[in-house]
C-alpha cells in the first residue's frame, strides 16, 4: 500500500494490521522512549489547504514521534491562497524531497488527485477532502471502539453503532460507515431526512429517524457535527427542534444501556447535537479519541514509509 485515500483502499486484514500497529505503538508513549527512530530522515509534509486543528497536530505528533522531519504548510497566507493550484503547490513539496504529504482540503477527490500524479514519487495520506471521506478519523474511532468493546475480539463483529446527525456533509460518517461495516458492526444512521445523502439507500447501512428507539440497543452513540459552515439552505427549523430530536441530552444519556461509550469526532457544537452533560460524561470518550489519533496516524504513517518488516522496539 502506497497511499491512504479512502477506507476502501483497505482490506480487512489491512484495517487490523493498522489498529494492531496502533496499539503496539500506544506503548511508546507510555514508556521511557517518547520516540522511535523509524522515519528518521524522512520528510513529511502537512499540506492543509482547509482549517483543522486536531488531524494537523496529530498528524505532526505522529510524525516526530516516529523522528520524522515535519513541514506544516498552511493555505492561508501561501501561496494556495493567492490562486495557486494543487498541482503547482505539490510540485514545490515534491522539489522538497517529501517522503509523505498529507493533504486536507475542501475539495472532494484532492487526495486522489494528487496520487494520481505521475511525478508524485512520495505517499499521499488524505486527511480529509470535501464531504468524501477522512479515513484516519475512521480508523481511530475504530480502534478507540475495539479498545473499549470488542473484548479480546480482532474485529468489531456484532457491535451495534449509531452514527447521529449531519451525515449529508461528514466525510466521517462516510469513512466510519465502510470501516465499521467491513470489520463487522452493524451500523445505523440517525438523522433527519433532509441530512442525509443521495443513495444513502444503497449504504450496507440502516437508516431511523427515531433517536430514542435506539437507545438502549446500540454499543456506541457516534454524534456528528452539524457543519453549519457547509450549509447554504436550511435543513432543519431551529437549534432547539434539531436538539429536541436528535440531540444527544442528559436524558437520552441515562437510557444507553451499560457498558455504551459516546464518540464525537469534534469540534463539538455544544448545545446542539451534544449536552455538555452528555460530552463530558463518564460514557464518554472523546477525549481519548484524540490521545487514540496519535497512535493510529503513527501506525499509518509507520506502515506507508517503512512497511510492515522489523519489530517495533518498546
Amino acid at each position: 500500500m502506497k497511499h491512504l485515500l479512502s477506507i476502501n483502499d483497505l482490506s480487512k486484514v489491512d484495517a487490523i494490521s493498522i489498529l494492531d500497529t496502533a496499539e503496539k505503538l500506544a506503548r511508546v508513549s507510555d514508556g521511557p522512549m517518547k520516540k522511535l527512530p523509524t522515519l528518521r530522515g524522512r520528510t513529511i509534509v502537512n499540506l492543509f489547504a482547509e482549517d483543522s486543528t486536531r488531524t494537523r497536530i496529530s498528524f505532526e505528533a505522529a510524525a516526530k514521534r516516529l523522528s520524522a522531519d515535519v513541514i506544516n504548510f498552511s493555505a492561508k497566507g501561501s501561496s494556495v491562497s493567492k490562486g495557486e493550484s494543487l498541482k503547482d503547490t505539490a510540485q514545490t513539496l515534491q522539489a522538497m524531497g517529501a517522503d509523505a504529504v498529507i493533504v486536507r482540503h475542501s475539495a472532494s477527490g484532492a487526495a486522489q488527485r494528487l496520487a494520481d500524479l505521475e511525478w508524485m514519487s512520495g505517499s499521499v495520506i488524505n486527511a480529509g477532502d470535501g464531504t468524501h471521506e477522512h479515513p484516519s478519523q475512521a480508523l481511530l474511532d475504530a480502534f478507540t471502539i475495539r479498545k473499549h468493546l470488542a473484548k479480546g475480539a480482532d474485529d468489531l463483529t456484532g457491535l451495534r453503532v449509531a452514527i447521529v446527525g449531519d451525515v449529508l456533509h461528514s466525510r466521517v460518517a462516510r469513512s466510519n460507515v465502510l470501516l465499521l461495516t467491513k470489520l463487522g458492526a452493524h451500523v445505523t444512521l440517525v438523522s433527519p431526512p433532509t441530512l442525509l445523502p443521495v443513495g444513502v439507500s444503497s449504504w450496507p447501512v440502516d437508516i431511523a429517524y427515531d433517536f430514542d428507539s435506539l437507545l438502549e440497543s446500540v454499543d456506541v452513540v457516534m454524534m456528528l457535527r452539524i457543519q453549519l459552515e457547509r450549509m447554504s439552505d436550511l435543513f432543519f427549523p431551529n437549534a432547539r427542534e434539531y436538539s429536541r430530536y436528535f440531540g444527544l441530552t442528559k436524558d437520552r444519556l441515562q437510557k444507553l444501556k451499560p457498558g455504551a461509550i459516546v464518540m464525537h469526532p469534534g469540534p463539538m457544537n455544544r448545545g446542539l447535537e451534544i449536552t455538555a452533560d452528555a460530552a463530558d460524561s463518564a460514557r464518554s470518550v472523546i477525549v481519548e479519541q484524540v490521545t487514540n489519533g496519535v497512535s493510529v496516524r503513527m501506525a499509518i504513517l509507520y506502515l506507508l514509509l517503512a512497511g510492515s518488516a522489523g519489530e517495533i522496539a518498546l
